[in-house]
């Protein structure tokens, strides 16, 4: 008879204030054979204060992909495991995400045990629309990247959650502002602990009021793009007889028109050969 595999567990646990640990979670973590997680020392803290003696093994980001395949052996050998991390769901900007992979890949059942999320904290106390947000966790440090990662939050029309340190904070509010333009945002610090704050305002209010030291955990929430008016074909021929005319390509201008107006650069190029053609 074959064996049957064990389940694993994601399991929320609280982002700073420790009594925000569900029943579940705790009920969870009491069951299981093994609880994987980032930090033994931090997750060991937790369990002691719950009553929760199940051993533990540690999974920390920097060698995931190589200690992944080994707790989906034992979970394939029939062992139930739990997986957190040291704040916050399993897999969102923390180590998991390999680990659960490879679990579905091997057929294992995947339980998820919700629990306290920074950015969802953020976002229902910003003052900021809701009803259409993305997450883009950390920002890219420098270069090409972080250049790219900026122009994506610029298109974006839902509000913007991010993950930022406390150490680039004011950098990064400079940056943002520059590439998104002065928009409302909040800076949300320290959530469910001692020294919780949210602070409100724009981009620049916001750099200026972190621009010295700060401490902390910090989650950013930024005003979408504005949603444009759809396109008219008079918008499209208007913007496309004007680059024409000014002596632009009929690739560079439907180039160009398409991306100021959000629409398939195939069907402004189209528009715009068939303009072209009548100028001849």
């Amino acid at each position: 008879m074959a064996q049957e595999k064990g389940t694993l567990y994601l399991v929320g646990t609280p982002i700073g204030n420790l009594a925000d640990i569900s029943r579940r979670a705790i009920e969870t973590l009491g069951a299981v054979q093994l609880v994987a997680c980032e930090d033994t020392r931090h997750t060991r803290i937790l369990l002691d204060r719950v009553g929760v003696s199940t051993r533990v093994t540690s999974l920390p980001a920097f060698d995931e992909k190589r200690r992944a395949a080994g707790l989906v052996d034992r979970l394939v050998a029939g062992e139930n495991v739990a997986l957190v991390t040291d704040a916050g769901m399993p897999g969102i900007s923390d180590p998991g995400s390999e680990v659960v992979r490879l679990a579905v890949e091997a057929g294992v059942r995947v339980v998820p045990i919700p629990g306290a999320s920074a950015p969802l904290a953020a976002l229902a106390a910003s003052g900021l629309p809701t009803e259409r947000f993305t997450f883009f966790g950390f920002l890219p440090r420098k270069g090409g990247t972080r250049k790219e990662a900026l122009e994506e939050l610029r298109a974006s029309t839902g509000t913007l959650l991010l993950f930022e340190s406390p150490r680039r904070l004011g950098e990064t509010l400079l940056d943002l502002r520059e590439a998104l333009g002065d928009r409302r945002a909040c800076v949300a610090r320290e959530l469910t602990k001692l020294h919780e704050e949210l602070v409100r305002g724009t981009l620049s209010e916001l750099a200026e009021h972190f621009s010295g030291e700060v401490l902390g955990e910090i989650t950013l929430v930024i005003e979408g793009a504005p949603r444009a008016a759809p396109s008219t074909e008079a918008d499209v021929d208007g913007l496309l007889r004007g680059r024409l005319a000014a002596g632009a390509s009929v690739k560079d201008a439907s180039r160009e028109v398409a991306e100021a107006l959000g629409l398939a650069k195939k069907d402004v190029y189209r528009r715009a050969l068939e303009l072209a053609s009548e100028e001849r």
